[in-house]
Parts: C-alpha cells; structure tokens; sequence
C-alpha cells in the first residue's frame, strides 16, 4: 500500500510541475531575455521594462554630456549620438508606452544637451524625469523636458551661467554670443517649467553662495519650491506617474477611436433645397432701377420728334420766332 501511494503522489507532483511549466514562461526564453537587457544596458545604459503594469524605457544621463569633442577615457560620459536615436526608435515603438529619464550629471556640452532636452519635450508618449544624486548646469533644461518631473530630497541642481572652455576672444562679439546661448536655456526652462523667466536669471546671476562661480545650488525642496520640478519624490512616485500618464493617454486615443467610428458609421443627411418664396422685385431689377434704367424685355417707349408746327401748348410768337432764319427774317413766298 506504501509503494502504491508514493507512485500516486509522484505522479500529482509531475502532473502538477507540467501544468505550471505550461502556465509559466519558457526558462530558456527568460535567460534569453535577461542576457539581452544585460547586454543594453552594458552598451547604451537603457533598458525596457515588460513586467510590470505597463511598458516603459528607462533612460539614465549620467556623468558628463559629451558633444563635439571627445572627452578624457577617465570621464564617465553620456555620448547624445546614443540617446537621440534611442529617442526616436522609443517614439516610433508601438509596444514601448512611457519613457522614464533617471538623471544624475554634472552637465556638459550646451548644445548637446539642448538638443536631447528638445527631443524629449516633443515627444507624444508620456515621458517622466527622476533627478537622483545632482541635475547640475545643462541637467536642468534635461530635468525639465519630461511632461513631469521628480527630484529626490537629497539630490541638489547648479544654476549657473554660460561658461566656455579653451581659446575665448576677448571682444564684444564672444560676450553677445554667450548672451545668445544662455538666452536658449533661459526661454527652454521657462517654457516647460513653473517658473518665469526674471527669477530664472536671478537665481542663476546671484552671487556669494559659490566659491569659484556665479550661480545658486538648490536642493530637491527648493528646487519645487521655486517652480523648476514638479514634485519631490523617489523611484515609486515616478513609476506610478508616469503609468497614470499612460492610462490617461490611453483613455484618450480610444476616445478619439470612438468618436471617429461613430462619425463613420454615421449616414450622410441629404441636404434638403428650400423653396424659395417669389419676391416682389429681384435684387437685379431693383439694382437696374436705381441707376435709373429699365428691366430687359421692357424697352422704353419711343418718343414721336416734334414738329414746329405740331407743338402742343406753344404760343403764336415762339412758333413765328423758329420759323425766322439766321438773321431774324422771317421766310415768305
């Protein structure tokens, strides 16, 4: 009876290990897809999320944003040749639903990272931005970019000026071309972020808090308080935001769906001619007698010419004075 029972018991286990194998997913088909999100973040420091509520790319800018030139083996640098096709590939990707942007820079190339920041705010998906660590000089234009933006309690944002690096011309036109570029930044933080413009500069002009440096360091209240990030919060503030963004664009694609379908379906209304009641006068007709001429079909009555000796209610003097010639003369036989 033993023998027979743990037969009986080995054959529910197996049953039961088939039935979760099937209902599971393929081990092999889950090595594979985690070596290969190993292997993206090891080359471009992104990698896509499938597990949970939603779909989302998680891109991190770390370190320095390199532009035209190479920097030093020793930096650890965001290269935007990098970012800007990951950018385009999320935005054309149907399964990819929200991007979330992990931030922690010292700045870099101004150009560079203005051109990364335009990217991202004129994306359609929901995008959100998390500032971790620091979100220093050309980061806050990245920081600010995202539909919504987080920073940590910790994490703390330089506001600075425009600074070059290398060979300056000391001449009137370098000082109106940093003027130019920090202008860019200027109008780009106010245009997606809660605060103006004048206290931007301020913040940024303002001196005696840095050492070596014009500029102000604010941390994560601050930086909420003055209206450049949204929301102070952490990872799972970010994530949930960004799935309500995704939600909520749902909502309104099968909204816009609907309606299209509806107006489809909908039959075209014949357009009924109204008959139109006859008018006393045409607007033609009366056009034609005010500038004092008669309808067609009606044309004026000739006058007969007068004769001098036909003239109804003329006196015997006028009739004699028109029959007299050039001179006054009167003609006789």
């Amino acid at each position: 009876m033993s023998e027979a029972k743990r037969k009986t018991q080995n054959a529910a286990a197996a049953d039961n290990e088939d039935e979760e194998s099937e209902e599971g997913e393929d081990p092999e088909n889950t090595t594979e897809q985690q070596k290969e999100q190993t292997d993206q973040i090891i080359r471009t420091g992104a990698i896509t999320s499938t597990k949970g509520k939603h779909t989302i790319h998680c891109l991190t800018i770390v370190g320095q944003v390199e532009g035209h030139y190479i920097l030093p083996p020793q930096n650890k640098t965001t290269k935007y040749e990098h970012v800007i096709p990951q950018l385009v590939a999320i935005q054309e990707d149907p399964a990819i639903e929200g991007l979330l942007i992990i931030l922690n820079t010292v700045g870099g190339d101004v150009e560079a990272g203005l051109a990364i920041a335009e990217l991202v705010s004129g994306m359609r998906k929901p995008t959100v931005s998390l500032v971790l660590g620091g979100g220093h000089s050309i980061g806050v234009p990245l920081a600010v970019s995202a539909m919504a933006s987080f920073i940590a309690p910790s994490a703390t944002m330089t506001i600075h000026p425009v600074r070059m690096n290398g060979l300056v011309l000391g001449v009137p036109q370098t000082l109106s071309y940093f003027d130019k570029m920090q202008e860019r930044i200027v109008r780009f933080v106010e245009e997606n972020s809660k605060i103006t413009g004048k206290k931007f500069r301020e913040i940024m002009m303002k001196t005696g808090e840095l050492v070596l440096d014009v500029g102000t360091v604010l941390d994560g209240s601050e930086a909420v308080k003055c209206g450049i990030i949204d929301n102070l919060g952490g990872l799972g503030d970010a994530v949930e935001c960004l799935y309500g963004l995704i939600e909520k664009e749902k909502k309104r694609k099968a909204k816009e769906e609907k309606a299209d379908a509806s107006a489809q379906k909908q039959p075209a209304k014949k357009k009924h001619k109204k008959k139109e009641t006859p008018k006393v006068a045409s607007p033609r007709a009366l056009a034609q007698l005010e500038e004092g001429s008669r309808p067609k079909g009606r044309p004026p009555k000739k006058q007969p010419a007068a004769s001098a000796d036909k003239m109804p209610h003329t006196s015997g003097y006028i009739r004699n004075t028109m029959r007299a010639g050039p001179t006054g003369q009167r003609g006789g036989k």
